[in-house]
């Protein structure tokens, strides 16, 4: 009887407080129940480590390009001067850690409009003063968010999207998402007919439209958006009169054809750069991919709109970039010789581990999309379902996990209208851990064939 009614105590005491909190705080809108970041919560109470722990579960649901930090550390070896904060001999410290308005640093600014032209073979010139600095590209997706729509309006998402999306665009602004299905007969290709039939459906649920929101290079499917695509998204777009956002943080690690193309290019192409869409269109990027820099927090907004760029600007002030961050990375960006060779050894090694994947995945019996970019496969486990549901996928997920030992990422947590597809990252980890994952896979499969045979 004391047990119960401490427990009711807790209980009451429970409640109370909550009351006193935001429902912001006190509701469990964030996402995290997604399986995406259950796997993680599962990699991180066992995580896999050849010498301490070699029957741990192996990191795979992880974006992250850890494939040439050798090479930045050797920059950083010949460079100890930018390390120690000096500029020609002379000591910048204290210029660095006194007050910088939320603008950023200018020649960092103009360093990231000339690697963003670079990457899309200087065939569209970027201004510096459309440039908006943010801590990662998670805070520019949500500033746009917030720029571009209120509280219960729609933004369109092609199918399959970052399950990161739910939490960066939805829990703070209130900002509504309707999926744009697409379908594994043609790639997952975005088509009109598809764009048209989520903004029905849009309507159907009463909820304006303020844009769509498209990933290029695509984070899952690891594929550059295609001429054709981009052309139907600028017709809905013009057709709307709504925004585009192109968040184009793995353009950079496109290591085979088609080339990227990124949104402005393809407005340019059309000559719609005098027209009303050319104020509509938006980039996120960022340097967490292409250079494998998470956790220095670098990703920017570009937008040809002066309003949202004033907009965000201010905005960027609850989450700035450090000034000795922005003068070290400047003077990297800056030796054009260096991220020269640095964007082509990379997209090399990222060409080579993602072969490695697949061939590894193909002696196990497993086939995957074709890619040309990103760090990570769209996996097609589709003939492992016991039956062709999300149920089912759900299932094999958790085998995976923590049987098998390998965090992979559902395609359900991806919003995926097909079950039976999986995201695998490869650039995270060494050759000889993605040579225990493909084996651990590998037996699993085998041992699955021989139950049903």
């Amino acid at each position: 009887r004391n047990i119960h009614k401490t427990q009711f105590s807790l209980l009451l005491l429970s409640h109370l407080e909550l009351e006193m909190l935001s429902k912001k705080a006190s509701q469990d809108s964030h996402g995290q129940d997604s399986s995406y970041f259950l796997g993680w919560q599962e990699y991180e109470k066992n995580p896999y480590h050849h010498v301490r722990n070699p029957s741990g579960i192996i990191q795979m649901g992880l974006a992250e390009n850890q494939l040439s930090f050798d090479l930045l550390e050797s920059w950083l070896q010949r460079n100890p001067h930018i390390v120690g904060l000096q500029r020609n001999g002379v000591c910048v410290f204290r210029g660095l850690a006194l007050f910088q308005d939320y603008h950023g640093l200018p020649s960092f600014k103009n360093e990231l409009v000339k690697l963003m032209a670079k990457i899309g073979e200087n065939r569209v010139k970027f201004c510096p003063n459309k440039l908006v600095l943010t801590a990662g590209s998670t805070p520019a997706n949500e500033s746009l968010m917030f720029c571009l729509a209120d509280p219960g309006e729609a933004f369109l998402l092609p199918t399959p999207y970052y399950p990161g999306f739910d939490r960066d665009l939805k829990w703070r602004t209130g900002v509504e998402i309707v999926p744009v299905h697409c379908s594994s007969s043609n790639g997952f290709r975005i088509t009109a007919s598809a764009l048209e039939k989520a903004y029905q459906q849009a309507q159907q649920l009463n909820l304006n439209v303020k844009g769509i929101l498209v990933t290029n290079p695509s984070n899952p499917l690891g594929t550059t958006m295609k001429k054709p695509e981009l052309n139907h998204l600028i017709n809905f777009a013009i057709a709307k009169k709504i925004h585009i956002i192109s968040d184009e943080i793995y353009s950079g690690t496109v290591f085979g054809s088609p080339r990227f193309l990124s949104i402005m290019e393809a407005i340019i192409d059309k000559n719609l750069h005098h027209t009303d869409l050319w104020n509509r269109v938006h980039i996120v990027y960022s340097l967490s991919k292409d250079l494998g820099l998470p956790g220095f927090r670098i990703g920017m907004i570009y937008s040809n709109n002066q309003t949202v760029v004033a907009a965000t600007t201010k905005m960027s002030s609850f989450g700035l970039i450090s000034s000795q961050t922005q003068f070290l990375l400047s003077n990297i960006l800056h030796d054009k010789k260096f991220t020269n060779e640095y964007m082509k050894e990379n997209q090399k090694r990222l060409r080579k581990r993602k072969e490695m994947l697949v061939t590894g995945l193909k002696f196990s019996g497993i086939h995957c999309l074709k890619s040309n970019a990103g760090l990570f496969c769209w996996v097609d486990m589709r003939h492992l379902l016991k039956s062709i549901t999300f149920e089912s996928e759900k299932e094999l997920w958790k085998t995976i996990v923590c049987e098998v030992g390998l965090n992979i990422s559902p395609g359900s947590s991806c919003h995926s209208s097909e079950p039976g597809w999986f995201r695998i990252c490869f650039a995270n980890m060494s050759e000889d851990t993605l040579n225990v994952a493909m084996q651990r896979l590998k037996a699993f499969v085998s041992c699955e064939f021989n139950k049903r045979t």
